[in-house]
């Protein structure tokens, strides 16, 4: 396997787990989630988060298999900026450690959209991909 395989599988294994561990995670911990989610005045909370916490799984697992790849990163990149600007507005915030907080997940969730987007620069069918 030549580096170049060994980087992108493992960088795919990376982004892809991040994201299935993220929305399971939504899902074990579905009262506190659902509560922060109330707290922010997200509207229909208990479908927002299933929706959102599927769009994680799912496009996680597509970058993971290699599969659906638009469609995986677009769900992606949707439920970030949704997050971002709904749960994660620092700009409103006045409590200094929860804006620290909330602008570093803002960034991150920044971050993580341009990696998303290098990925649809990458001709499929992806190397070592289901679909």
């Amino acid at each position: 396997m030549s580096l170049s395989l060994f980087l992108f599988l493992l960088g795919r294994l990376l982004m892809g787990g991040y994201f299935i561990q993220a929305g399971v995670k939504h899902f074990i911990g579905w009262q506190g989630m659902l509560g922060y989610t109330k707290s922010k005045g997200i509207p229909m909370p208990a479908l927002s988060l299933t929706v959102g916490s599927l769009m994680l799984i799912l496009g996680g697992a597509g970058i993971l298999l290699g599969t659906l790849i638009a469609w995986s990163v677009a769900a992606l990149i949707i439920f970030l900026i949704v997050a971002s600007v709904s749960m994660h507005a620092y700009w409103k915030d006045t409590d200094p450690m929860q804006k620290m907080g909330n602008q570093i997940n803002f960034l991150k969730n920044m971050a993580l959209i341009g990696a998303l987007l290098m990925l649809l620069s990458i001709a499929t069918p992806w190397m070592v991909a289901l679909g």
